[in-house]
């Protein structure tokens, strides 16, 4: 992606020419709703939002955020919603007319790019909409472009010099880009960080929306795995994988759930009937910006009259570590065949691999996910079936029952604790270390495998660090508008997150 500065100079101009045509204030990032009911009464031009929003993209190119904007295209769609703005006359409007939001790049857009971050799908456009995409699109939102990832999803620093925009590799933290973006879902959460955007769509697997949007100061949500459609995306396991919304605001993450799933308008739950529970294993060994965070939210969700219970959940980390690698490396090869047959035919899993940029994909597709191996002991591999297949009868079962017990034994709304256990640790090779992986979604990763939802959002800045802090709520199966109704309570508890310093 190019990023001309006189290209980004022409899209602020004009949006400043439509703010002095007699439109008010134009600002992307700002809750998706009222960017849509200004653009629906024509107090905003779409137009005028959208390039705003490229414009900002430019000027962040540094930050390596996308793989592609689409001005052309994203401009033509908004002219297009301004037009049915005019002809709606401020009634009847679609909820996210005229609202530009950023997609992940393993996620199908017709006529963009689907890298997944990779070299070898460089230059691979679908013709059909992913239907997670076709919704928002349905619904009136305009994607600006494609952002970046961890190679094919397969990480969670944000390192990945195949898509390089600014002086640097790697996707860079919205805050501090001497930091880490997070990953998978990078390139939207750092755009979401920036306020370049006010949404987006990324993937998530084992914290792919979850740690971005902590390291970033965003909002997300990880459904209920099967509760969004799966079709269109480039995956890793069918198990564990699925889309998931992220935003500045949680209003806006139940926005786009709400069009990507249909149902009604959540509103704030009240916090005194809220109940969660507190588990040992997601609390201990924080660094100390995140313990003085997670401390300050604990003693502000007790004031507001949440309920917080101290429970047991035994093996929880044991039935983790039995379902995790051995589901996400076996059903990788599985997958990915699969869809490289479906959509790229001529394209093998070996060919992707070999042409991988980052070395810890590669050398996880050709050491252990394409000869179906998992990690053994003293450096060696073992055979990856019996422990997969191990996985899906036994480990996983009795995880979701270990989960569902404990929410109901204790009547529990949800598990709280911090999403990382330490802050955007520094950019560069050594975030994609093994030992940097297993650290950073120690608290992500058994909801995950688990297939329960889980909403992070913004609890503060560290008091040394001055980086975001996350925390996250996992709900029991099937809960996500409940969760979604607790995040919008307590992000008015807790307050906006500072922006960034452009």
């Amino acid at each position: 992606m190019t990023h001309p500065t006189t290209r980004g100079a022409a899209l602020t101009a004009l949006a400043l020419a439509a703010l002095h045509a007699g439109a008010q204030a134009v600002d992307p990032s700002a809750p998706a709703a009222e960017q849509a009911a200004a653009v629906c009464s024509g107090r905003v031009k779409s137009e005028a939002l959208v390039a705003e929003a490229l414009a900002r993209a430019r000027a962040a190119a540094a930050h390596n955020a996308f793989v592609h904007l689409d001005e052309a295209g994203a401009l033509a769609a908004a002219r297009a919603a301004d037009a049915k703005a005019a002809r709606a006359k401020g009634k009847g409007c679609a909820p996210l007319l005229g609202v530009p939001v950023v997609v992940k790049d393993n996620i199908h857009v017709a006529g963009m790019p689907a890298t997944g971050g990779t070299p070898a799908l460089k230059g691979r456009v679908p013709k059909v909409d992913a239907p997670v995409v076709a919704r928002l699109r349905q619904a009136g939102a305009i994607v600006i472009g494609k952002t970046q990832l961890h190679e094919l999803a397969f990480g969670i620093s944000g390192w990945n010099s195949a898509f390089t925009t600014g002086p640097e590799p790697g996707v860079r933290n919205a805050y501090d880009r001497s930091r880490a973006s997070g990953g998978s879902s990078a390139g939207t959460g750092v755009a979401l960080g920036l306020r370049l955007v006010g949404a987006g769509l990324g993937t998530d697997t084992g914290g792919s929306v979850r740690i971005p949007c902590a390291f970033n100061g965003c909002a997300s949500l990880r459904p209920t795995v099967g509760r969004y459609p799966g079709e269109g995306i480039i995956p890793i396991s069918r198990t564990r994988d699925t889309a998931g919304p992220m935003a500045v605001s949680m209003a806006d993450v139940e926005l786009l759930d709400r069009v990507v799933t249909g149902g009604a308008k959540a509103g704030p739950a009240e916090l005194k009937n809220v109940r969660l529970g507190l588990v040992k294993d997601f609390l201990g060994g924080l660094d100390a910006d995140t313990q003085a965070a997670f401390d300050a939210a604990r003693a502000k969700l007790a004031a507001a009259g949440v309920t917080l219970v101290e429970v047991d959940m035994p093996r929880l980390m044991e039935l983790n570590g039995a379902v995790g690698f051995p589901v996400a490396l076996y059903e990788a090869y599985d997958d990915g065949v699969a869809y490289l047959k479906r959509h790229h035919p001529g394209l093998s899993i070996q060919q992707m691999a070999e042409a991988a940029a980052s070395p810890d994909v590669k050398g996880t597709y050709q050491g252990l996910v394409i000869p179906r191996k998992l990690p053994g002991p003293d450096n060696t591999v073992v055979d990856a079936r019996p422990a997969y297949e191990a996985a899906m009868r036994t480990a996983r079962p009795a995880l979701q029952k270990l989960y569902a017990d404990t929410f109901k034994a204790q009547r529990l709304d949800g598990l709280v604790f911090p999403t990382v256990p330490h802050v955007a640790m520094p950019a560069g090779p050594e975030s994609s270390s093994v030992p940097v992986f297993v650290g950073a979604i120690r608290n992500t990763d058994p909801g995950s495998n688990a297939g329960v939802p889980g909403i992070q959002l913004p609890i503060g800045l560290g008091a040394t660090t001055r980086l975001p802090v996350g925390l996250e709520i996992d709900g029991p199966a099937g809960s996500d508008r409940r969760l979604l109704a607790i995040g919008l309570a307590l992000q008015s508890l807790f307050g906006p997150l500072p922006a960034p310093a452009r």
